[in-house]
């Protein structure tokens, strides 16, 4: 008999939940206790196991099952709290909600996810690290306007220069990441080709992004959240959103293209032309950040690197 098992995780808990039997599992979320599961679920011979995306807790996890061989996949939350609505799954426990995984993985069949080698984790989490300092600064940084004490200042200003010195100490493990990688200082060389792509932006593309390259200018647009959707019904025209996607990404692509309009001729003029059609400023920013990101696709599928293009050319 197929099986399809949903697995909601918690800080220190799994909950585990077959679809078609109805049953039920508990394990704890820890590394050692990982093998007994491991053993237990391919004794079930699963078709696919659902797992959500649940600030890092089920990294671990689905790393451990991925290595183990299980077909693992890693959905977005709101996919499956929108399921869970659809089909009237309406209470909420963390039973509950791996029955609804488990629903969902037999429904919907989401994408099995690709295993990471040990350097693209080391990245990734060193991109993740940089993004936590970046983000501890800032806040320390608001904090030291509003402190008033000269002891409250000589302490928050002490823990900046440390934040400081922990970020140049990751930057300059990134690079040696990338350095150590033939096919990583490729793509580096290519992405860093782009006018507005610096060091930083194309190890976060390399790490957030592995998919870059690999799927069509409509797919990674989507992937990434920066594909408008329609909102029409019947008569009415809504306004074309983006919605969606992989916010970190987005993120860097905006920090990208904001640098773009200074220096990268190409998308400066595309920015100018779809501000002269009467497009509002964020409208053509967004416009220039998928444009950006589909050069970079082109880019990295074709293994050529950036090259001027007309200013009117579609994004």
């Amino acid at each position: 008999m197929t099986t399809h098992v949903g697995i909601d995780v918690a800080k220190d808990r799994l909950d585990i939940a077959v679809h078609e039997s109805g049953e039920a599992l508990a394990a704890d979320n820890r590394e050692d206790a990982f093998a007994e599961l491991i053993e237990r679920l391919k004794r079930l011979d699963p078709a696919l196991i659902v797992l959500e995306a649940s600030g890092g807790y089920e990294q671990a996890l689905l790393f451990a099952l991925l290595a183990a061989g299980l077909p693992a996949a890693l959905v977005n939350p709101r996919q499956t709290h929108n399921f869970a609505k659809a089909t009237g799954a309406l209470a909420k426990t963390d039973r509950i909600d791996a029955r609804v995984l488990a629903h969902f993985a037999a429904t919907v069949h989401p994408a099995v996810a690709a295993p990471p080698s040990p350097e693209r984790l080391a990245l990734t989490e060193l991109v993740n690290r940089r993004t936590a300092l970046i983000e501890m600064l800032t806040a320390e940084k608001n904090r030291l306007r509003l402190a008033k004490t000269k002891v409250a200042r000589r302490l928050i200003e002490q823990h900046i220069a440390w934040l400081k010195r922990q970020l140049k100490d990751t930057d300059q493990e990134l690079k040696g990441v990338i350095a150590r990688s033939e096919t990583w200082q490729a793509l580096e060389r290519l992405l860093s080709s782009v006018p507005g792509i610096g060091r930083v932006a194309t190890a976060s593309l390399l790490a957030l992004l592995p998919e870059l390259g690999r799927l069509n200018r409509r797919e990674i647009a989507a992937l990434v959240g920066v594909a408008p959707f329609n909102h029409d019904s019947g008569r009415y025209r809504g306004a074309r959103r983006i919605a969606g996607g992989r916010g970190a990404v987005r993120t860097v692509l905006y920090m990208c293209a904001v640098a773009a309009l200074r220096c990268n001729p190409t998308l400066k003029a595309f920015y100018d032309h779809l501000k002269r059609q009467g497009k509002p400023s964020k409208v053509a920013l967004t416009a220039c950040i998928r444009k950006l990101l589909v050069t970079l696709n082109a880019i990295v599928r074709d293994r050529k690197p950036w090259q001027s293009r007309p200013a009117n050319a579609s994004a």
